[in-house]
């Protein structure tokens, strides 16, 4: 954390020291292509992940690995599809594009949406680490809170987006180092190292890769990992401010697009490790799960309590400081983001409308005056984080309900010509009414576990006769008898959501096109992506060329 201070005020006392909104927000575009992945891969996996993840592979298996693997494939389409656009366009704030293509309304929606969304999942972000600092330290998670939130706010407002980038750097590499070591250390005392491992996941069905099934209401299958995975990976990579705001700091779509081709890789392989460690200390507790003994109270803490119960001081240190790591620089994206969004979204246009003046040196400490801000509006919704339940569930149904949405506004609008500004809003209205009821309506019926043991724990007898007791006096309902929209795996949010506004929003645009009787508006060309642009190219040449060739014959006909 110190160093990350330390960068924080390098950048503010060196090179142009944040002179300007563009160099705050988008570093001169002067990063290069692996610090700018690097960087793009630390933010992406955050303290939800190291934390949230493994306690998610610890007791639901491996299978939820497979869902970094979709980074791969869809990192290509987002390349080719998604970033040309913003950079024909130029923008510090993404939503601009949307003012562009539909105009005002949806910006400001679109804008408030994710804004809302950064907020939310800022907050867990920031709770996350503290279950780390509490289980090794003992401190309270509100101090662990107040610091984190303290810290990172500082570093960001001072140094702009530059110092949140190399600092991701330094912190994505301290989070693979915290995580190998973890690996390293549990296969060092299980018999057969990493194989030991695995074998233990095989006999405890950790390695089951079976599920098929097309029911959105099972939480984990192939159809719901690959297709809600990919999904979420997109609508995190293509159309999040905190991603492509990293993605406009390069020289030139060229770089961004060999940063984003290498970020994929980077982003599979570290979570894969973080999925792994879950596996390993699986593997280390088999006879005498911590859960079950009681000894904590959620998974999201299995990774903090093995770092404090069973490595030495200094190994202590190196993992908190992974899992601080792994928030700060997600946390840090998106205040500096989020600033971004209230400068380029609201404060600019107010100024415009009231014509006031707004020089460069005004927006550089308007940028920085809403970073702090954003610090202590984070600050007060982590503290509420602590009442929400399992943080991979709580991110991914936050994400997904407003995530999905959003990605379908920004595809629907890059893909479809006749969509317009009307039906547009109708469709991501309708998407976010019914994803926010499917994602956070209650009661939810719990999600099925793999089993675990107990028979190795000191006391075993008496847990076993505790846990029999328990099983007896509690009479589950069946998950059938719950809503069915509650029951709905929250990997399907994010596709809902998608699904929902390319559908209700293309109807609606067609339907008010014919009420009000107008033809599809003429946009420009690069407002789309580049096989849609190139058809409205060709076929505005073709409609040239028509008439051309009809004025030249009327010109002849009359001489």
């Amino acid at each position: 954390m110190l160093t990350s201070v330390i960068i924080g005020i390098y950048y503010r006392f060196s090179g142009g020291r944040q002179r300007t909104a563009a160099e705050y927000f988008s570093a001169n575009n002067s990063m290069g292509v692996v610090p700018l992945s690097i960087a793009m891969m630390a933010s992406h996996i955050s303290a939800i992940s190291m934390l949230g993840m493994s306690g998610e592979t610890y007791i639901r298996g491996m299978f939820v690995s497979l869902m970094y693997c979709s980074g791969i494939f869809i990192v290509p389409i987002i390349a080719f599809c998604y970033l040309p656009v913003f950079f024909e366009i130029k923008v510090v704030s993404i939503y601009e594009y949307l003012e562009k293509r539909f105009g005002l309304y949806v910006r400001l929606l679109v804008s408030a949406a994710n804004f809302t969304e950064t907020m939310l999942l800022t907050g867990v972000m920031l709770y996350a680490p503290s279950l780390a600092l509490e289980a090794t330290t003992g401190l309270s998670s509100i101090m662990s809170i107040l610091v984190l939130a303290t810290i990172c706010t500082f570093y960001s407002t001072i140094g702009g987006i530059k110092a949140v980038l190399v600092t991701d750097i330094f912190q994505g590499l301290l989070m693979i180092v915290a995580l190998s070591t973890i690996i390293i250390i549990v296969a060092m005392d299980i018999d057969g190292g990493i194989s030991g491992i695995w074998s233990i996941a095989f006999e405890g069905n950790r390695l089951d890769f079976s599920s098929v099934s097309l029911d959105p209401t099972v939480q984990y299958t192939w159809w719901s990992i690959m297709i809600g995975g990919a999904l979420i990976n997109t609508s995190f990579l293509a159309v999040n401010q905190v991603q492509v705001q990293r993605l406009m700091t390069v020289k030139n779509v060229k770089v961004a697009t060999g940063a984003l081709l290498l970020c994929g890789p980077f982003i599979t392989l570290v979570g894969f490790l973080t999925c792994f460690t879950g596996l390993a200390l699986y593997a280390f507790y088999r006879d005498c799960d911590p859960v079950a003994s009681e000894k904590i109270n959620t998974y999201d803490k299995i990774v903090p309590f093995f770092t404090a119960q069973r490595l030495p001081p200094g190994l202590v240190g190196l993992i908190v400081s992974g899992i601080f790591s792994a928030s700060l620089s997600t946390i840090s994206a998106m205040m500096n983001s989020l600033a971004a969004v209230a400068l380029e979204d609201y404060v600019k246009p107010l100024h415009r409308k009231f014509g006031m003046d707004f020089s460069d040196k005004k927006a550089t400490f308007l940028a920085k005056a809403l970073t702090v801000l954003n610090g202590v509006i984070c600050l007060f919704l982590a503290l509420l984080a602590k009442t929400m339940g399992r943080i991979v569930a709580v991110a991914f149904s936050i994400h997904g309900s407003i995530g999905g949405p959003i990605l379908g506004i920004f595809t629907l609008g890059m893909l479809c010509e006749s969509a317009n500004e009307i039906g547009t809003i109708i469709g991501m209205v309708t998407a976010l009414i019914v994803c926010f009821w499917t994602a956070f309506g209650q009661p939810k019926p719990p999600v099925p576990e793999l089993p675990v043991l107990i028979e190795g724990c000191a006391n075993s007898s008496a847990l076993i006769l505790a846990k029999q007791m328990k099983l007896n006096s509690t009479v589950e309902p069946d998950s059938s008898s719950y809503f069915y929209l509650y029951r709905i795996s929250y990997l399907w949010y994010n596709p809902m959501g998608l699904t929902i506004t390319l559908v209700v929003g293309y109807t609606a645009s067609f339907i008010v096109r014919l009420i009000q009787r107008r033809n599809i508006i003429e946009h420009d060309p690069s407002l789309f992506m580049p096989f849609v642009a190139s058809r409205i190219r060709r076929r505005r040449q073709d409609e040239q060329k028509t008439t051309n060739s009809q004025l030249f014959v009327l010109e002849s006909s009359h001489i």
